[in-house]
């Protein structure tokens, strides 16, 4: 055993030890003799308020501080306890459901919560997927969202659009969820049908039974006051009226002012915007790998459709 002795201010200690066991500590004491028994491991302890706890072993020294208490991470919500309702319902979680859209189409948020405050049961309708607060008295977490919007000429389809989960979320069974639940909303409506598009989600869809389909046009309303009865009257009817045939606006004579050469005669209407050209009916594409359409970018899109 060997008794160092700590002179005043600040000391240099090396212990007389085997050179696997070498170590050099620097101490701010005042003076004071300190025995060390290397053999029975003591330990010391500075009552300094400046000083941290060392414990000081034949081995390498250790220097413990108590670390500072780190956040709890939100654990991951339960599938079980999810649930799906329209954002009309829930107008307080309208910010939460608009920033998870933006994570993946950044959009000004003014727009955003526009689009989302037409929400309502005449469709389009936004549904949102909800997992229980954690803690008492929390608002529920938005999982995910979807868009649900009336398909023109056929009464019992939906379009389902902008689909979305949340990023940190992804991969853990909450888009299956989602798109289950949506269906179970659908048919409890009287719908039969769903119809999407997706870029690079092909896969995702056909493992959930959608298969590649012909494109359809979805219906948007601006405004709550068109009831739903509007909607049977989009199916063709036939009528005993001779059809109405446009004017020709190329062939009229342009009309001539007081002076001058005559004017030119007026544009031609433009074409409606359509996202991709009309499929033969029995004809679909079935390779999920290409696709002949495209979107109003020109990227490939696929358009797929689900029996419910």
């Amino acid at each position: 055993m060997q008794e160092p002795t700590l002179s005043p201010g600040p000391a240099k200690l090396t212990p007389a030890l085997a050179p696997t066991h070498w170590m050099e500590v620097i101490l701010n004491a005042s003076p004071a003799e300190l025995p060390l028994d290397l053999a029975c491991q003591p330990e010391l302890t500075l009552d300094s308020t400046r000083q941290p706890e060392m414990t000081l072993r034949p081995g390498l020294a250790e220097l413990n501080l108590d670390p500072e208490p780190q956040p709890e991470e939100t654990p991951a919500p339960n599938l079980a306890e999810l649930t799906l309702e329209p954002v009309h319902c829930r107008p307080e979680l309208l910010d939460a459901c608009a920033d998870l859209i933006n994570e993946q189409w950044p959009r000004s948020r003014a727009s955003r919560l526009h689009s989302l405050g037409q929400s309502s049961d005449a469709f389009p309708l936004c549904l949102m997927l909800l997992s229980a607060p954690h803690m008492p008295k929390a608002a529920p977490i938005v999982v995910g969202h979807a868009r649900l919007s009336r398909v023109l000429d056929r009464p019992q389809s939906l379009l389902v659009e902008t689909v979305v989960v949340a990023r940190a979320l992804r991969g853990r069974g909450f888009g299956r969820r989602l798109m289950e639940g949506l269906e179970v909303f659908a048919r409890a409506r009287g719908f039969r049908r769903l119809h999407l598009t997706t870029h690079d989600q092909m896969q995702f869809y056909a493992h959930l039974g959608y298969r590649l389909g012909e494109p359809v046009q979805g219906l948007v309303f601006t405004s709550r006051r068109l009831p739903t009865t509007l909607l049977s009257a989009f199916p063709r009817v036939p009528s005993s009226r001779p059809p109405y045939k446009a004017p020709n606006l190329m062939a009229q004579v342009p009309p001539r002012g007081p002076k001058g050469p005559p004017l030119p005669p007026p544009p031609p209407l433009p074409e409606p915007l359509t996202t991709s050209p009309p499929t033969p009916s029995g004809n679909c594409p079935k390779n999920l790998l290409e696709t002949q359409y495209k979107d109003l970018r020109g990227c490939p899109i696929f358009w797929m459709e689900k029996d419910i």
